[in-house]
């Protein structure tokens, strides 16, 4: 069932097996759906603080088709490193760090729409890579 949210996407649904290595089966879309709608609220607040200059710079690596995967992913990995220095440390820094990659992808897909499936799979790696154990314990706790 393809729903269209509000703001035109289709929803997200896992299907076949659609980010298997991050969630167990027995994860429910109901978990998610709360652990999405508390990232988003702080996304929100976060969205402000992120700089144009910020976006640009990342908006121009992505443009570049020279770069490899693993360069792109360093690069989104520095930008979201350097965003976090200036989190207030009550918020946990994994959380910033992902809220702020996410926050980073639709920034840069909202600018140039065109790159949308290489920010969105560049994000996923970033997430996958660095992201993947707080991810986890994240779920874990919802759960609980």
């Amino acid at each position: 069932d393809d729903e269209l949210q509000t703001d035109g996407n289709r929803s997200g649904h896992l299907q076949n097996g659609e980010l298997g290595e991050l969630f167990a089966p027995e994860v429910n879309e109901e978990i998610l759906r709360i652990i999405g709608t508390q990232l988003a609220e702080i996304g929100d607040q976060l969205d402000k603080e992120i700089q144009a200059r910020v976006v640009n710079d990342l908006v121009q690596h992505f443009l570049n088709e020279n770069l490899s995967r693993e360069e792109i992913t360093r690069y989104l990995s520095q930008a979201v490193e350097g965003l976090a220095r200036a989190i207030p440390s009550d918020m946990e820094q994994e959380k910033a760090l992902l809220v702020l990659a996410m926050v980073l992808t639709k920034k840069i897909a909202n600018r140039v729409p065109s790159l949308l499936q290489r920010v969105f799979s560049t994000t996923v790696n970033y997430i996958s890579q660095h992201l993947h154990t707080y991810i986890v314990r994240m779920v874990s706790a919802v759960k609980q």
